[in-house]
């Protein structure tokens, strides 16, 4: 296939955006956001690393084909070329709102909603898929369901929650149905019933995964199904939105996410004649609620993975849905008080996955290791901060952790950002230059 450029032309630094010739996809609405944000950003390293972030999913990731009526658009991760659930509704998330401004970007998006219903039918247990079904994979040898044009099989519940939530976001800023078609409601329902499978109430997961010879945080107990729990209605997994194994099955801020975009959807649903899904929706939802409520707590915070036998896993992730990120989606106010203690705890040296270091201080996460913090978690923490002062911190810190790239990494040293993985991370970027671009609308940034 013809993958999108991410290395400019000859004569332009790595760090430039690519010429508009290189680049995937164009949207004038959303360059004129951007010219619109920079001039209310005084600082030329934050303004730069702005006009870099927020447009490089279209810029470097985008492959567009189909018609005007039946769109179609794989959108790459990054260095990854493959297209996740979760990452590609995170990358194109802050897009959505302009869409009634861009017909292109209307298309790029329903084409996107048209490949993700494709990917879900393919296999609902999938986090990441090919761009063709003759395309080559590192993990065709993992022991599970291989299919062709799955990339990797690992069963995380938030990819089916990003499904969602993309069909619902667009839906909210477009009041249009077109995209929801008989496909996709049929994928909607094969969500359901693979969410209803594995709460597990009455039957065991079909689902196993075994990676010979893998790293530890690729390994999945029990036979490949995860470790034993008494099921109590939330929904089970076997990794993380880390791509990392669970080390319980039930994940708190995941099915707290689900719970929120299985809500938000559930109106989409009715409104296209799917009411008998849309009632399953609200069921499992509430289903989520109480089991989290049940067993999902430590004291007036909420944990991070349990098992409902009295087994608790206390931490945050960097990569949302995590407890941090619970506000920005949907799944609690931004002054829960359960949120306000759990937030306190994740942004805590209490947390084992927070570090402070030389340059500042962030969540990160195992799949990185020590002391290394992540632009996402920065982000995040911006973009649920209740003060203007911690939101301008996160902000100086992403300023100053970039190395000189202004684009926004995977993770960073902290005390040495230079040393840095993933220098191509889309879904982090669409994530700082949505925090930038808010900041500086709301004068934060003159």
């Amino acid at each position: 296939m013809n993958l999108p450029r991410h290395v400019p032309t000859a004569g332009h630094t790595p760090w430039q955006r690519p010429i508009p010739a290189d680049r995937a996809a164009r949207s004038e609405a959303i360059e004129a956001r951007i010219r619109f944000a920079a001039d209310m950003i005084a600082d030329a390293n934050i303004r730069q690393l702005f006009e870099n972030a927020l447009p490089n999913t279209l810029d470097t990731t985008i492959i567009a084909t189909g018609s005007s009526e039946a769109p179609d658009t794989f959108v790459l991760t990054g260095d990854i070329h493959a297209m996740w659930l979760r990452d590609s509704t995170a990358q194109i998330w802050p897009y959505l709102r302009s869409i009634p401004d861009d017909p292109g970007l209307d298309r790029l998006v329903r084409g996107m909603i048209h490949r993700q219903a494709d990917q879900v039918l393919l296999d609902p247990y999938a986090n990441a898929f090919l761009h063709s079904a003759d395309g080559e994979t590192e993990w065709v040898s993992d022991e599970t369901e291989m299919r062709p044009g799955v990339h990797e099989r690992k069963w995380e519940p938030d990819s089916l929650s990003a499904f969602c939530r993309l069909a619902a976001g667009y839906w909210r800023a477009t009041n249009s149905t077109q995209p929801f078609d008989a496909k996709w409601r049929q994928a909607f329902d094969l969500v359901l019933r693979t969410l209803r499978t594995e709460q597990r109430i009455s039957a065991d997961t079909p689902y196993r995964f075994n990676r010979p010879h893998g790293d530890p945080t690729d390994f999945v107990a029990n036979n490949g199904k995860g470790a034993p729990t008494r099921p109590n209605g939330m929904v089970h997994g076997a990794f993380r939105p880390s791509d990392d194994a669970c080390v319980l099955p039930l994940n708190v801020p995941v099915n707290l996410a689900l719970a929120a975009a299985l809500e938000q959807v559930a109106p989409l649903a009715i409104a296209v004649g799917a009411g008998a899904s849309a009632s399953m929706a609200r069921a499992i939802t509430m289903e989520i609620r109480a089991g989290v409520d049940r067993d999902g707590c430590v004291g007036e915070a909420w944990a991070y993975e349990v098992d409902g036998l009295g087994g608790v896993l206390r931490m945050d992730d960097a990569n949302a849905p995590s407890l941090l990120a619970l506000p920005y989606l949907g799944a609690c106010a931004a002054d829960d008080p359960r949120y306000l203690a759990t937030r306190r705890w994740v942004l805590s040296p209490d947390n084992p996955w927070f570090f402070t270091g030389k340059v500042g201080s962030g969540v990160g996460s195992p799949h990185t290791g020590p002391r290394k913090i992540w632009p996402i978690a920065l982000a995040l923490q911006g973009l649920t901060a209740a003060s203007a002062d911690e939101r301008i911190a996160c902000i100086r810190l992403l300023g100053a952790s970039h190395a000189g790239t202004y684009l926004a990494h995977e993770s960073f040293d902290a005390d040495a950002p230079e040393r840095y993985t993933r220098p191509w991370f889309a879904w982090a970027n669409s994530l700082v230059g949505e925090l930038i671009e808010r900041a500086a609308l709301d004068g934060l940034l003159s």
